[in-house]
Formats: C-alpha cells, sequence, structure tokens
C-alpha cells in the first residue's frame, strides 16, 4: 500500500530508528506516512528529514494511552500542531505516567521471583536505540525471554504481560474524553486505533464508539495490519452505521511475516478515509 497511518519506532517500542523506519517504508511503496508512537513526538524529526531526502510526505502523528470502560484504549492523532500547548502539555505526564508504570510493572515481577525488570527492559530498549521515554511491554517480554522466565515474547504476555494480566498496568492514562480532547486543540484528525483488540462485546464496543464521536473523534481504524477479514467487515460496518472516516495502518512495530510496513487489508471502497481530509493540507507537512 502506498499509504501507512500506524506505525511505531525505537521511540516508543518498534525496533527500528525512525530514519530507518522511513526508508524501509519507502523501498516497501508507502509514500504517505504517519509515524505514530505512543505518547511521544520524539522521533517526528527524525523521521522528517529522512521522508524530505526522499521526497516522501509524513504526517505528524501520535497514538496517546487513554482509559475507558477500566480498559486501556489507544487514540490515533494525525496532521496536528505538534507545538500545542495542550499536546506537549499531555505527552509531558504520560511521559511521566509511562515512568511509573514501568516502575509498577518491574515492582509487580520482582513479587513474583522475576528481579530486575526495569533494569532489564531498559538494557533492550538502549540496544534498540537509546531513548528517553520508560521501557514499554514488549521491552519487559524480551528481559522475560532473556532471564529464562518464559519461553518466547508471547508466552510473556500471555502470562505477565497481557490485557488483564499483572503488567497491565491503567491508572496512569487519561481518560478517553480528555485525550480526544487534547488532540482537537491541536487540530487533529482523530482515529480510534484497533478496535476489535479491545476483547469487548459487540454491545459494549458500540459504547465505546458512540462515546468516541461524542468526545470529537473522527474515524476507525477498520483494518489494523492483517487482521481477520471478518473483522474489517464487523468494523466497516460500524463506520458506516455511524458516519464515520476510516483509517488503516500496519501498527508495525518489527519486520516480521505478520506486520510490515504498508502490509494491512484493503478498506471498502465505500468508506471515505481520514487521509483524504489531511493528505494535501499545508498542516500535513508543517515542520515541527
Amino acid at each position: 500500500m502506498q499509504i501507512d497511518l500506524h506505525c511505531h519506532s525505537t521511540a516508543s517500542d518498534g525496533v527500528l530508528a525512525p530514519a530507518a523506519l522511513v526508508a524501509r517504508a519507502f523501498d516497501r511503496g508507502v509514500r504517505l506516512l504517519a509515524l505514530t508512537d505512543h505518547d511521544t513526538l520524539e522521533g517526528l524529526e527524525e523521521a522528517r528529514a529522512a521522508a524530505q531526502a526522499l521526497d516522501m510526505q509524513l504526517i505528524n502523528g501520535i497514538e496517546l494511552s487513554c482509559t475507558w470502560g477500566g480498559a486501556t484504549i489507544h487514540v490515533l492523532g494525525y496532521a496536528f500542531a505538534a507545538d500545542a500547548p495542550a499536546l506537549l502539555e499531555s505527552i509531558a505526564a504520560l511521559h511521566d505516567g509511562r515512568w511509573a508504570r514501568a516502575e509498577e510493572i518491574a515492582r509487580r515481577l520482582a513479587a513474583k521471583g522475576m528481579p530486575g525488570a526495569l533494569e532489564g527492559a531498559r538494557a533492550v530498549q538502549q540496544e534498540l536505540g537509546d531513548s528517553g521515554n520508560a521501557p514499554a511491554r514488549p521491552h519487559f517480554a524480551e528481559f522475560l525471554v532473556r532471564g529464562g522466565f518464559v519461553s518466547d515474547r508471547a508466552e510473556a504476555f500471555r502470562k505477565w504481560l497481557g490485557a488483564g494480566k499483572l503488567g497491565d498496568v491503567k491508572q496512569h492514562w487519561p481518560t478517553l474524553a480528555d485525550a480526544v480532547g487534547t488532540l482537537r486543540a491541536a487540530g487533529a484528525w482523530i482515529s480510534l486505533a484497533h478496535p476489535w483488540q479491545y476483547n469487548f462485546t459487540g454491545a459494549k464496543r458500540r459504547k465505546l464508539v458512540a462515546d468516541f464521536i461524542q468526545a470529537g473523534g473522527h474515524a476507525l481504524e477498520v483494518s489494523n495490519g492483517l487482521q481477520p477479514a471478518e473483522q474489517v467487515g464487523s468494523l466497516s460496518t460500524l463506520a458506516r452505521e455511524f458516519g464515520m472516516l476510516v483509517s488503516a495502518g500496519s501498527d508495525f512495530h518489527a519486520p516480521c511475516d505478520w506486520s510490515e510496513l504498508g502490509m494491512y487489508r484493503p478498506l471498502p471502497d465505500d468508506l471515505p478515509p481520514i487521509w483524504g481530509r489531511f493528505r494535501d493540507a499545508h498542516s500535513a507537512i508543517a515542520a515541527l
């Protein structure tokens, strides 16, 4: 695909530096890219310089963490003013929250006989490319593998770090309404990230979408990588029902068979893509 609006670099929990990610996306045919690292803009300057050298369009992007209905929810913001005060204040609070979260994850793991998790996860993170942001769950997962506590990352998430598990620490995030409000104040176009991944009932997912729209959200991420086609179909039906824009992206973190830049299931032709609202706008190419 020529467009990818969801990917992560070493500025959050990806394995490629921003410039390397942009180069890989370009080599794979992507010409419109949003780098959407978790709760940070740290990688955008490097990514923008790399994109400009390739004559490739980079959109200001971010994936903000928040809470709704007792669950961690992610919202994607695009084509915003990167110097918006409300956004910078929120990112600073999330930065502190992520460090507090990492410390809490490490404390909980230590209580279960797995000490040194914060230092170990930080070491994994620094091997990929140093960042001032806290280590994330994939870094903790690799620490658990290296420490022999689990056989692979999948087991780490299944036993310790996945949704509802010991490492799923939520208390440091803003509400969904606050996160959407912050992005709107920055002039962003806003999409609800991977709505199927929250493992909700159909009724609860509909309620989430309704509350997201009420808060000021614009779009559903109908296609997230190679999720099952029936999920894309169900989310497309929701988007039609609520009259929403749609977005799509690889949700790339690392090269592998099921996640690659520019790789996701196609959107239905009748749904209006969110990038039609900003791909030619001045805000889409404004420098940081």
